[in-house]
């Protein structure tokens, strides 16, 4: 009976500890299922859930308007600006990355900011990125298409 009780105490401190030092898990990717995308798919004009929009050109350019971005540590931080895009696949899925041409004017970061496509219900196209802190839970940037 001692031995199964220093056993469960050890077992507590050692999940004590992870959980201390940081998150057993990460937040979900929001629903929808990974899809490949063609490029005449992407050349749209994508908003996330406060009106900012991002409009991907057939060139390979885009235009932003107040977006949600991807910043360690930062909740809710947008970007407005022109740069360029790329797109990337695996064979499940479609990844888009977009570079800035100026750097962020609050954190000064020039680092790509990278999205994951997916398919939700009723054929909505979806750009994702998780956002922040993974031990904060902060809500993922989503941009969804116009022409979904």
């Amino acid at each position: 009976m001692l031995r199964y009780r220093r056993t469960a105490l050890i077992l507590l401190a050692t999940a004590l500890t992870l959980t201390a030092c940081g998150r057993l898990y990460d937040l979900p990717p929001p629903d929808g299922e990974p899809v490949v995308l063609k490029p005449a798919e992407l050349v749209t004009t994508w908003t996330d859930i406060h009106d900012g929009t991002l409009m991907l050109k057939q060139d390979g350019t885009f235009i932003a308007d107040k977006i949600c971005i991807a910043v360690d540590w930062e909740e809710g931080l947008t970007q407005s600006g022109t740069g360029t895009w790329k797109q990337s696949s695996n064979e499940k899925q479609s990844f888009v990355s977009v570079s800035f041409d100026a750097p962020h004017p609050e954190t000064g970061e020039e680092r790509p900011d990278s999205y994951s496509a997916l398919r939700r219900q009723n054929n909505v196209l979806m750009l994702w990125t998780a956002v922040g802190d993974p031990d904060h839970d902060y809500p993922h940037c989503m941009l969804t298409s116009s022409a979904s």
